[in-house]
């Protein structure tokens, strides 16, 4: 092989040994999950949040943005159940740049996956056991998810992820929900099946085990906009996609029809500051038509400290993006309410 091995890695197993999650952190975890079943399910009407920075690059700085959604939730806790997205594992299209801290726990330093393994595992404990938000991470890489498996609330499944069957057929076997994001081409057909293939039973192979997958029933779809053969990005937002997607579910026959609306990516063609208007018109269509509002379950936006993004090398702005631009803090409170207002 046209590898070169540098050293065997700690199981999960060894590494929750040696940082366990507190009662008080399973506690708050089994709490959050229950509560965003029954939003899936729709047997509470309020909506899921997933929010916060495209990537987790600092530890000071997340923890410091998720302090601060603390108190809008104590506000709008009767109507948005929030989730901060804390995402340690960074798809990159090419391959080329900063990996998440999975990879890079400093981001001005070479890759250290044990020392990011041990760095993501204390950031999220962290969060929980000081904030009591349950939280969110994506599954880039299934076989490493059980190094967080008993202290994250909720999982996505990226859009270049989405057809890959590992990432199904683990998703079936998770017992969080998980959402499926459509692909880069935007074929709904392909996010149908992959959610078809979460929810249903399966027996395959996973970290050296033969084991057998009970279903999801949770696992729901992400609609984050499509790229054309052009590489010109086309929104999938609109009421028109909204109701293609309501009937889709309806033909498919699963369970708990469901989506997150994502505001960001190829809906606002990374323009971050199309965020508030985008949720504001998935809002508006809820309102017009009760279809839509049974089926919309939320918004995952894209949120940090500072507006924007900034390069890695000019990694001086305490707060602000160094991958995908977000929107900043300001405009994010006030998005908050403004959702909580029309709902």
């Amino acid at each position: 092989m046209n590898m070169k091995f540098f050293r065997k890695l700690p199981i999960p197993k060894e590494i929750k040994e040696q940082f366990p999650a507190s009662a008080e952190i399973i506690a708050t975890r089994t709490r959050t999950i229950d509560e965003m079943q029954k939003i899936l399910s729709g047997e509470s009407d309020r909506i899921m949040l997933i929010i916060g920075p495209c990537s987790a690059d600092n530890e000071d700085s997340v923890l410091d943005y998720i302090y601060r959604l603390r108190g809008v939730q104590e506000k709008v806790k009767d109507k948005i159940l929030i989730i901060p997205r804390i995402y340690t594992n960074k798809p990159r299209t090419t391959g080329d740049g900063y990996k998440g801290m999975l990879h890079q726990p400093d981001p001005n330093s070479a890759p250290d996956l044990l020392k990011g393994i041990i760095a993501i595992r204390k950031l999220h404990m962290r969060a929980i056991a000081e904030t009591g938000f349950g939280c969110a991470d994506e599954m880039l890489y299934p076989e490493n998810h059980r190094y967080l498996s008993d202290i994250l609330a909720y999982v996505a499944v990226g859009a270049r992820s989405v057809e890959d069957q590992q990432h199904r057929l683990t998703a079936s076997g998770l017992a969080i929900p998980v959402g499926m994001k459509n692909p880069t081409s935007g074929d709904i057909g392909v996010m149908m099946n992959s959610i078809k293939a979460a929810q249903h039973s399966h027996v395959f192979y996973y970290r050296g085990w033969e084991v057998e997958s009970q279903g999801n029933p949770y696992a729901h779809a992400i609609m984050r906009g499509y790229v054309d053969k052009h590489g010109k990005s086309h929104p999938n937002y609109h009421y028109e996609d909204l109701i293609n997607l309501y009937e889709s579910y309806q033909d498919s026959g699963l369970s708990n029809p469901a989506v997150i609306v994502d505001t960001n990516h190829a809906n606002s063609g990374k323009k971050y500051n199309e965020q508030p208007r985008i949720a504001r018109d998935v809002l508006e269509s809820c309102s017009y038509d009760s279809k839509i509002r049974k089926l919309v379950k939320g918004f995952m936006i894209e949120s940090y400290i500072e507006d924007g993004s900034q390069k890695i090398s000019d990694c001086e702005v305490y707060g602000k993006s160094i991958t995908d631009p977000c929107l900043g803090w300001e405009k994010s409170e006030r998005l908050i309410y403004d959702i909580a207002d029309m709902l």
